[in-house]
């Protein structure tokens, strides 16, 4: 296990490119909602990036902090904590004011049911935040689920065209989008609009769900047949240097991977590293949530992890018992019910 974690750990080191911007960019940075998925991977790395350039600067987390151990894991590394429930007004008014904030807060899994908290979360935080943070430069974590369903044959949906989302929770992340564009024209806040689809690590991600599932013999649903996939270390890169892109009126770009892959082909790739043959169900449909990433990539440059380094790595994770994470994408939901 040694061997694939110290792989593991060489693919989210900060490249050159994210040192170069780190340097560029002026004041200290705070990650809201820093206790989820990508949180703190994305702190490390800012804080790894600003110790590689030799420069310095504060990186603050801030998170309700419920997975035991995260929050000393991070100030062991010299991340500035604060355990906090961002809805709690006089909470979100006592930390640090600072010049750049990364906004990862949100809810989604459980929308069904609760409704009124993920609206709560993704539209009605954002309008707070943007007022607390007025003078910061601010990159907001949205979501592809923001666009329709497109046909596969036009290679995904660009920024440029009509939003279309479907079912409460991505109507709420539009809302997420319409508040801090709101505050943003309201007091000249420069913001950064990170719509991203389909992160991947080795604990979660819909790469992992369909490794999974060819290994343990379960069947893959093929009503979403076609994904674009990005290295979580890659999307994390991108989420820090969009601070020095950050614009009035908010610059929107999507976050995801170049390829629009099948899941089909991916399943069969892991068949191929296992020995096992998969099992489909249902057929692949004409249309599917794909974004169009070009914008990103003539910003930053391609992801620097590939399609087939991702699928190898995982499987040689889970073969040899790597640890994951409980979290399903529900990537195959085509009626936005999450």
């Amino acid at each position: 296990m040694k061997g694939i974690e110290q792989l593991y750990r060489s693919l989210l080191e900060p490249s050159e490119a994210l040192i170069a911007d780190i340097k560029k960019t002026e004041g200290d940075i705070l990650v809201l909602g820093a206790g989820g998925k990508m949180g703190p991977a994305l702190t490390l790395l800012a804080k790894a990036a600003i110790e590689k350039a030799g420069i310095q600067k504060k990186v603050m987390a801030a998170s309700r902090f419920s997975e035991p151990g995260l929050r000393q894991q991070l100030e062991k590394q010299g991340i500035e904590t604060h355990a906090v429930d961002l809805l709690e007004d006089k909470a979100l008014e006592a930390l640090p004011q600072v010049e750049n904030v990364l906004y990862l807060a949100g809810q989604k899994f459980g929308t069904t049911g609760k409704e009124w908290l993920t609206w709560a979360m993704n539209a009605y935080l954002p309008g707070r935040v943007v007022q607390q943070y007025r003078n910061a430069r601010i990159v907001v974590f949205s979501t592809g689920n923001v666009y329709p369903l497109s046909p596969v044959s036009l290679g995904g949906v660009s920024e440029d065209q009509p939003v279309g989302p479907v079912g409460e929770y991505a109507q709420s992340c539009l809302g997420r989008e319409r508040l801090f564009q709101y505050g943003a024209s309201k007091y000249s806040t420069p913001l950064f609009i990170y719509r991203l689809n389909y992160a991947n690590d080795v604990s979660y991600g819909v790469l992992l769900e369909i490794a999974k599932a060819v290994y343990a013999g379960k069947s893959i649903d093929l009503s979403m047949g076609y994904v674009n996939v990005i290295w979580q270390g890659d999307a994390n890169e991108m989420a820090i240097r969009s601070l020095l892109h950050c614009s009035t009126p908010a610059k929107i770009v999507n976050i995801a991977g170049p390829e629009t892959t099948p899941v089909r082909w991916i399943a069969e790739e892991f068949g191929k590293l296992f020995e096992k043959k998969p099992v489909f169900v249902n057929d692949e449909q004409p249309t599917a949530l794909l974004s169009n990433a070009a914008e990103s990539f003539r910003l930053f440059g391609y992801p620097r992890v590939t399609l087939k380094q991702m699928i190898v790595l995982l499987a040689e994770w889970i073969k040899q018992g790597g640890k994951t994470i409980n979290k399903p994408t529900h990537f195959q939901e085509r009626e936005g019910q999450f």
